[in-house]
């Protein structure tokens, strides 16, 4: 196992629906991991793809054995990729789909559990809802991939931990929300900057959130990609508004220091849990 990585951000403003415009793109970003050595390149959410497909899903979806998907397993050869787009299954059903891919090979795929269909947001229209939350083994350890809104819910930050993840791995299409009175940075990027800290230290992990930048349909971006370590402490920050490339070596050893002065995983009832939630769920049935 490697007790050390480099890992980077991509911090990219895809172009809505035009996979070969974004893929080249992401290649280019991939040439700059690979000339500076990186273990994992990480891209935001809908990074092949752009935010506000609406009825272009099934146009740019792909399938595993798409010429597209190889094209991203043959630059993982190089350096591995987690990568979002737009998955479609044996089924015909789409899915907002994380891919994480390494040595030419797809190593796990993460579809969206939380669907945002509220305000500006109308996924459920549009995709099939994930329906669990798993880490994978990589040569650094057990990682998570979460998409956005998921992480708006503590449950899978909690569910990734417990599953051994030292890492989680979080792509975003986080749009522009204003700014409250008195506030010096509009309240969504507030709010990540906040939630991405008390995980990363609470969960005793690294976090890796990757965000787009660029507008669609009148709606900004705001960028500020970040990489936390499991005591909170930001190792890497992207800018805000533009395009970005950060990086940041990871250690092992960092996990080990957080969980033996805050043994609080250790510690954790998972039956506690699974019998109150049990109990909840019966409650809720009978009303």
């Amino acid at each position: 196992m490697q007790t050390k990585v480099t890992v980077g951000i991509g911090q990219i403003n895809p172009r809505l629906g035009d996979l070969e415009a974004n893929l080249s793109l992401c290649e280019r970003y991939v040439h700059k991991a690979r000339e500076q050595g990186l273990n994992l390149l990480v891209f935001p959410e809908l990074s092949l793809t752009g935010y506000h497909l609406r009825d272009m899903v099934a146009t740019v979806a792909l399938r595993a054995d798409s010429p597209e998907m190889a094209r991203l397993k043959e630059w993982s050869r190089e350096v591995p990729l987690v990568v979002g787009l737009v998955e479609e299954s044996p089924d015909f059903r789409f899915y907002n789909a994380a891919v994480y891919l390494a040595e030419g090979e797809i190593r796990h795929v993460h579809r969206k559990v939380y669907l945002p269909t509220y305000g500006m947001f109308d996924e459920q229209r549009y995709f099939a809802r994930g329906d669990r939350v798993r880490a994978c083994d990589t040569p650094f350890g057990r990682v998570s991939l979460l998409i956005c809104e998921d992480l708006w819910h503590p449950s899978t930050a909690y569910l990734a931990a417990l599953d051994r993840a030292v890492l989680i791995i979080c792509p975003s299409s986080s749009p522009l929300r204003g700014i409250s009175d008195g506030a010096s940075q509009d309240d969504n990027a507030r709010y990540w900057e906040l939630i991405n800290r008390a995980y990363a230290e609470t969960f005793s992990l690294f976090l890796i959130y990757a965000n787009r930048v660029g507008f669609e349909d009148g709606v900004g971006f705001w960028g500020g990609s970040e990489i936390l370590d499991p005591f909170g402490r930001c190792l890497a920050k992207g800018r805000y508004y533009e395009e970005d490339f950060i990086t940041a070596e990871l250690s092992l050893d960092t996990v080990r220091r957080k969980r033996v002065a805050a043994p609080l995983l250790r510690d954790e009832d998972i039956d506690l849990t699974i019998n109150e939630l049990l109990r909840i769920r019966g409650r809720s049935e009978k009303t």
